[in-house]
């Protein structure tokens, strides 16, 4: 998958470098895989959620930090929407970030 835009993620664990090697990781296993459908990533992320539009959130770190995304499976790209911690992301309205 093409992931856009690393530079997004690479912002936010430089403000939080408790992020940084589970932010790495995920952008590590994003960029190897081949998302066909929403069960390709839940085999390997059980707790990611589902969200219409083809927006996926990931839990980083134990659930410290969450991660939205939107991805186009059949472009093979994974656009980064929002980062934040917990707390930032319970005060977005995940769907229209």
């Amino acid at each position: 998958m093409n992931v856009i835009s690393k530079r997004t993620l690479v912002k936010f664990y430089e403000a939080h470098p408790q992020a940084k090697t589970a932010l790495e990781v995920w952008h590590s296993d994003a960029r190897k895989a081949e998302w066909k459908t929403p069960e390709d990533i839940k085999s390997v992320y059980a707790s990611a959620s589902f969200l219409r539009d083809n927006r996926v959130v990931f839990n980083i770190k134990g659930n410290d930090f969450r991660l939205i995304v939107h991805i186009d499976y059949l472009r093979k790209i994974v656009r980064v929407k929002f980062i934040g911690t917990h707390a930032q992301y319970d005060k977005i309205n995940a769907e229209e970030i």
